[in-house]
């Protein structure tokens, strides 16, 4: 039977605070997300350190507002200056910059606001009905069942994201092992810690994220030159209101690119970059014009932007019913569940059933705000694009090496976020990916304690013991032989993935654009 009192638990934890923790978390967001250079990674990362001394309603719902406020507020860079001010908004700009530039600037972003408002409410529909049922069908998983899946959201990750699915692989390992350093929790021998006791616990989570995310995005951000945004194009964005008469003959292009949105958002690693390009490109085979696609057309924004916010409620339902993140800043959001004294997974809707309500009532919230502050301010968020970027690296600089030593008041932690930092450098140079790094760290404790587990269930006939499991359900078997077949697909068939396919018509029609 239905159960209703899901969706009303959580009313009790919507106090004001957590409602200003939404409304500030949200704004930041899109903030963060308006300005090119910056992402949702970078600032979830920088901004969990902030959180210690919240109640976890508090911290998991304003980190939340910031996680669908930046992907929304990409968008705005992405019309304004041709640059997607975070990776998903990469297929926005084939045909809100064109708009942009016939004088349509404000046109674009109502569409890019209520598309991407229309998606997220969408994805909390879907992640409120279904993440309870996958939860519940998830707490019948033995261990074998745990590693499996755990197994796959690596190398699914590794296989999607940017660049060779062996440097993907490289990645997961290298987080892998970052992962088990410290005290085996077994046997309780050091392993990994170089000699230094404060290592003894592993690598802090947080130190690593802000290293990664916070401190590299810095260091690239240095060594490009800031596009400049005219201002009459900043003076242009008025009458976002106009979108409405274009959005009543796009229910159908809206509905299709949600429903792709969820289902990309909930494949591990995917994210609202590759499912904007699904459904851009889904749309243009099915335009009647798909010739104007990438020349200013309502429906390449309105599927771009549907679909890469409608993917932050598929990673949340991934994440809250199974325990695995579906994509990078889930991975950081799930550290930060930790950090609060919360596993995500299945037992997290018998342990706090209000917290789990909460959340669908605050991503409900959050789309709200996202649509009447993204329609109203518009204007304001296109100024953002004048800040200089030398004092904006400068002030994030600082918030760091503060959020970093804050976390256990340790200097060691802030070196530890410097190496990462170089580490999260280099890896970008060399075109490996750095999101598989994160869902190893978050992932590694798990894989070992299952596999641990499973071994010594086993008792040494591990064949036998796993035909055996395999007999009683054949959930693990089916994993192990999607991700091993994942893995060597690429041996037989030379195909790229898909950002890379997408990204090859965006550098084509960007062209044309610029």
């Amino acid at each position: 039977m239905f159960d209703f009192s899901l969706y009303t638990a959580g009313l009790p934890l919507m106090g004001i605070t957590t409602i200003i923790a939404l409304i500030g978390g949200t704004l930041t967001g899109i903030v963060i997300g308006a300005l090119p250079g910056l992402s949702a990674m970078m600032a979830v990362s920088i901004l969990v350190p902030l959180t210690y001394g919240m109640t976890a309603e508090v911290a998991i719902l304003m980190l939340l507002g910031v996680y669908c406020g930046a992907n929304y507020g990409g968008s705005i860079a992405a019309t304004l200056v041709n640059i997607p001010g975070t990776p998903s908004a990469v297929m926005t700009t084939l045909d809100a910059y064109p708009m942009a530039k016939n004088g349509q600037a404000g046109l674009a972003i109502g569409l890019a606001t209520m598309s991407s408002a229309i998606g997220g409410f969408f994805s909390v529909i879907v992640l409120s009905m279904l993440s309870p049922l996958i939860a519940r069908f998830a707490l019948q998983f033995t261990s074998l069942e745990k590693l499996s899946i755990a197994i796959f959201g690596i190398s699914v990750m590794a296989f999607i994201s940017k660049g060779s699915t062996v440097k993907g692989l490289m990645a997961g390992i290298f987080g892998l092992m970052v992962a088990s350093m410290g005290f085996d929790p077994n046997t309780s021998i050091l392993r990994f810690n170089f000699g230094s006791i404060y290592l003894n616990s592993g690598v802090n989570f947080t130190a690593a994220m802000i290293g990664l995310f916070g401190m590299t995005e810095i260091m690239l951000s240095a060594e490009k030159k800031a596009k400049s945004v005219p201002d009459k194009q900043i003076e242009a964005v008025k009458n976002p209101f106009a979108c409405f008469k274009y959005l009543r003959l796009s229910l159908g292009n809206l509905f299709r690119s949600s429903v792709i949105g969820v289902i990309v958002g909930a494949i591990p690693g995917a994210g609202g970059t590759i499912a904007s390009i699904i459904s851009y490109a889904q749309q243009k085979k099915l335009s009647k014009h798909p010739e104007k696609m990438g020349q200013g057309a309502v429906e390449g924004i309105v599927a771009a932007e549907a679909a890469n916010n409608a993917c932050t409620g598929g990673a949340m339902t991934t994440l809250l019913s199974l325990g695995i993140p579906g994509d990078a800043v889930t991975g950081i959001l799930m550290g930060a569940f930790i950090i609060h004294g919360l596993q995500p997974g299945p037992n997290l809707f018998n342990t706090n059933y209000n917290l789990i309500s909460a959340i669908f009532i605050g991503m409900f919230l959050i789309n709200i705000l996202i649509l009447v502050l993204g329609l109203l301010g518009a204007p304001y968020f296109a100024k953002l694009l004048k800040f200089p970027r030398q004092l904006l690296n400068t002030v994030i600089l600082v918030l760091c090496v503060v959020g970093t030593f804050g976390v256990q008041n340790s200097m060691f932690d802030v070196r530890v976020m410097v190496v990462f930092a170089i580490i999260g450098y280099i890896f970008t140079k060399l075109e490996v990916p750095r999101a598989p790094i994160v869902l190893a760290l978050i992932l590694g404790s798990m894989m070992e304690e299952n596999l641990r587990r499973w071994l010594s269930l086993a008792d040494g006939q591990y064949w036998a013991y796993f035909m055996e499991c395999s007999r009683k359900t054949p959930i693990a078997p089916i994993i192990l032989a999607i991700t091993i077949f994942t893995l060597i697909s690429p041996l037989f068939k030379k195909t790229k993935v898909f950002s890379e396919d997408a990204l090859d018509e965006y550098e084509e029609i960007n062209k044309k654009n610029s």
